[in-house]
């Protein structure tokens, strides 16, 4: 019997997961400690004003074999009516800000922005795909490096800095100069590695692809998306109803899933394992873990304190979510997706997103201040109340974007250890732990975010992989 520790996307991926693969749902259980299922993602609707906060991810992008799998189980879940898409051709889509210099700039979109001199950079940013090409490959043999450095190795400064720097933010609320290229950027990475450079290898796979056959999309719904030119897209009833789709879909089959089931403790046996509850003990034949990779690692530590070492060597940052809602039309000058600030800046807010610009509020104006993260503590210290993070996210919409109505409503998250970090050497701690596992021969799998990426793509597509690995007794 399959049981799932953890309720977040990537466990109710699971419990689909494990439907596909034919167990029956009479025997797989999913326990989750808190009293919701859906993990991060939350969306709160204001009646009143027909309006949604959310407080997690908000969007999710269609390209790519992992955004073209979220996209084949959203028909499978019958969702395609509740999509909600931002096109390519939108403003939310087209025009993205950084704030640079106490001042917000809109970074490229298109190919004639490479060949124009565009504030903050100092140069047309072609100039940096030539340093790329001149450069060459490291002279050292890298086993990986910060993204920043790499950046600045590759490209310069200014776009380690005004591009590369406040797109992690934006990403995992990281700082670019602790994140591991090697497992965000992997494939830039490995184009440097194999042909001396990024330009050169973007190059040698477009000639590539050029000589195959464009793969068919896997489902009605990818190919709809490549026809209207989707940017990215949300859910009628904000993400959650994504999660909420998917509890659904597994209790129909019988699943079992229980809330405000924390699990104390794994001891694993020979043919199986042990789960230790407040109420009891339950043994079980394997166990698939879409918890924080820093709750596994306390629950496996008597037996296994190598793999609790390992698990507990991914760090996790915290981040204040703070929605403002105007009622009285639209209170922005700008137009776009929002903005992500530079850390150069040294301000406490990572970006804000524009979701009214996102989406049709009629005559509301929604705003999400995004702060803190791997600089959480330097700026609000360990216990700020929701106070502080909204005065903080008032001074700032003052300060940018000349904001100086009070909101109708506002919603306040302090967002505990909630994204991990992929800092250097991720890569191979991740493959580690894996390894740890099949030699161990534990019937143990893993997914989530703290594996396989940080996106609602890459949790799904983690919470699939870990399943098919799964084998059926």
């Amino acid at each position: 019997m399959p049981t799932i520790l953890g309720g977040g996307l990537s466990g109710l991926a699971a419990g689909y997961y494990l439907l596909r693969k034919g167990i029956p749902g009479s025997q797989i259980k999913l326990f989750e400690a808190s009293s919701r299922l859906g993990g991060w993602i939350k969306s709160t609707r204001n009646r009143e004003h027909g309006i949604i906060f959310e407080s997690g991810p908000r969007t999710i992008r269609p390209i790519g074999v992992n955004g073209r799998n979220t996209l084949a189980l959203l028909e499978d879940l019958q969702l395609e009516k509740q999509i909600v898409p931002i096109l390519k051709t939108s403003a939310a889509a087209q025009r993205r800000l950084i704030y640079v210099n106490n001042q917000l700039h809109v970074l490229p979109s298109n190919l004639k922005g490479l060949f124009r001199k565009q504030t903050p950079f100092s140069r047309p940013l072609i100039s940096a795909l030539l340093h790329d090409i001149s450069t060459g490959k490291s002279s050292e043999s890298l086993p990986d490096e910060s993204i920043y450095n790499f950046a600045k190795r590759r490209f310069g400064q200014e776009i380690a800095d005004y591009a590369i720097s406040p797109m992690i933010c934006g990403i995992c609320a990281g700082n670019a100069k602790e994140i591991s290229v090697k497992f965000l950027m992997k494939d830039l990475f490995a184009k440097e590695q194999k042909h001396g450079g990024v330009v050169k290898g973007l190059l040698a796979s477009a000639f590539a692809q050029g000589a195959k056959k464009a793969p068919e999309a896997p489902s009605e719904l990818a190919n709809r998306a490549k026809a209207e030119k989707w940017s990215i897209y949300s859910l009628q009833g904000g993400l959650e109803t994504l999660p909420r789709a998917l509890e659904s879909h597994l209790q129909a089959e019988n699943v079992l899933t229980r809330t405000n089931k924390d699990c104390l403790g794994i001891t694993f046996r020979p043919n199986g394992a042990e789960l230790t509850f407040r109420e009891g003990v339950e043994e079980v034949d394997s166990v698939i873990s879409a918890l924080p990779s820093y709750k596994l690692a306390e629950l496996v530590r008597n037996q296994h304190p190598e793999l609790s070492e390992m698990l507990s060597g991914i760090p996790y940052v915290d981040v204040g979510v703070v929605n403002m809602h105007y009622s009285s039309g639209n209170v922005l000058k700008e137009q776009g997706f929002g903005f992500l600030a530079a850390p150069a800046e040294k301000i406490p807010i990572l970006g804000v997103i524009f979701d009214s610009c996102c989406f049709d509020l009629g005559s509301n104006t929604v705003l999400t201040v995004m702060m803190g993260g791997a600089w959480f503590r330097e700026y609000f210290g360990a216990t700020p109340t929701e106070e502080d993070l909204l005065a903080t996210a008032q001074t700032y919409l003052k300060k940018i974007l000349k904001i100086d109505q009070k909101p109708t409503s506002t919603k306040v998250n302090i967002l505990r250890k909630c994204i991990p970090q992929y800092i250097v050497g991720h890569h191979d701690r991740v493959e580690a732990i894996r390894k740890y596992l099949v030699t161990q021969k534990l019937p143990l799998h893993l997914c989530g975010a703290a594996y396989d990426g940080v996106g609602i793509n890459d949790v799904i597509l983690s919470a699939k992989t870990a399943v098919e690995a799964y084998k059926v007794s």
